[in-house]
C-alpha cells in the first residue's frame, strides 16, 4: 500500500463547504446539486471528498462515533509554483470564507509558506519552494 487515492473531509454544513472548495477555491467537480449527499473532487492525483460529518462517524463506527475536538494532527497541502500563486490563493481562500491563521511569509527552510482554514477548521498549508520540481501530472517530485 504506497498511494492515497481518496481524502474525505467530514464537514457540517455540506452547501457551504460546496460553494468554498467549488466555487471559492475552484475545485473541480461534476456536482451542481444543492445539499447533495456526496461531492467529488477531480485532482490530479487524488480524489477529494466532502461527506457529512455525522454520517462519516457513523461509518467509522456506528455504535460509538468518534468525536473530533481541537486540532486533529494533519493539515492539507499545495504545492504552489511561485510566490504569487501562494498569495492569490491565500485571497481567494479569504474571499470564500477561509480563515487565514498564518500569513504567507518566509519561512525557516528558505521557502514561502502560509496556512488558512476551511469552514470546518481543516488545516491547509500553501507553500512555495524555488528548488521545487513538478511532474507530467503536477505532483511535487521529492528526491
Amino acid at each position: 500500500m504506497n498511494r492515497i487515492n481518496l481524502i474525505t473531509l467530514g464537514v457540517r454544513n455540506m452547501d457551504q463547504s460546496l460553494k468554498f472548495y467549488r466555487d471559492g477555491l475552484g475545485f473541480d467537480t461534476m456536482v451542481d446539486e444543492e445539499n447533495p449527499g456526496i461531492v467529488f473532487f477531480n485532482n490530479g492525483g487524488s480524489k477529494l471528498a466532502l461527506y457529512s460529518l455525522n454520517e462519516l462517524a457513523k461509518d467509522i463506527n456506528e455504535q460509538e462515533a468518534p468525536v473530533r475536538t481541537g486540532f486533529p494532527g494533519i493539515t492539507l497541502a499545495y504545492n504552489a509554483k511561485s510566490v504569487k500563486e501562494v498569495d492569490r490563493i491565500f485571497e481567494k481562500a479569504e474571499q470564500a470564507g477561509g480563515t487565514v491563521v498564518k500569513k504567507p511569509q518566509p519561512v525557516f527552510w528558505g521557502g514561502y509558506s502560509g496556512y488558512f482554514s476551511d469552514p470546518d477548521g481543516y488545516y491547509w498549508e500553501v507553500a512555495y519552494g524555488e528548488d521545487w520540481k513538478f511532474d507530467e501530472n503536477d505532483m511535487l517530485v521529492i528526491e
